[in-house]
């Protein structure tokens, strides 16, 4: 153990020790107070006996190691309860795999029989006015709606063009514009797509979808 010299001051070996500067985190509290105890004697043992150490300043070395087990406790206590509520989230969304959910996209597909799809609209809208483009950027589809309320609004294509000729199978791209009166207002599309499975991940629990994204739960917008 390295030799604490005589000073005043805590050293900055007992500080460091105490602090746990690059520690392990499988040291416990136990060994941080053990650790600390051997050093503030040895320091005291080896303090100039003409200039020793006074209360207040092994009052607030003390100090230091109640905050610093204090620290180490709240840590270990927050870890177990994020891992507890990771858990609980995880069981919980896993109620949600074999359903249909909206999410934020702009995709539909068609089989021949059309596809669903979704809008979002923050404040609502007197008209509203859905394109749907193949993926030239040609519209194949385009359909008028009248007077909607804010929410989310599930749609279905029938999967027919302009013409009435039913769309060639693939993945369209859908395309919104959203009127009050004259003045375009914010409205977002939502694809739709069923959840396969659940992923416990950093950060969160993940959706794994049928259209091969990862979205939270957060972000699903409805559930079928």
């Amino acid at each position: 153990m390295t030799t604490v010299q005589g000073t005043n001051g805590a050293s900055q070996a007992l500080l460091d020790n105490v602090n746990g500067t690059q520690k392990s985190n499988t040291s416990s509290v136990n060994d941080v107070q053990d650790r600390f105890m051997t050093l503030l004697v040895t320091q005291m043992k080896n303090q100039d006996p003409l200039n020793p150490m006074d209360n207040a300043q092994v009052t607030s070395q003390m100090a230091q190691l109640s905050t610093v087990t204090g620290i180490d406790k709240l840590n270990d206590t927050m870890s177990a309860l994020i891992a507890s509520v990771q858990v609980g989230q995880s069981y919980q969304a896993s109620g949600m795999i074999g359903h249909n959910v909206l999410v934020s996209g702009s995709n539909v597909s068609t089989e021949g029989a059309g596809g669903y799809f979704g809008v979002e609209l923050p404040v609502g809208a007197d008209k509203l006015s859905i394109a749907i483009k193949d993926s030239a950027g040609n519209t194949v589809r385009d359909v008028t709606l009248g007077a909607q309320s804010e929410g989310t609004l599930p749609l279905t294509w029938d999967g027919k063009t302009n013409d009435g000729s039913v769309a060639a199978t693939g993945d369209y791209k859908i395309e919104v514009t959203a009127m009050i009166g004259s003045q375009a207002v914010e409205a977002s599309t939502l694809s739709y797509a069923k959840v396969l499975s659940v992923s416990n991940v950093n950060g969160g629990i993940k959706l794994n979808l049928s259209n091969n994204s990862s979205v939270n739960t957060a972000d699903v917008k409805e559930i079928f």
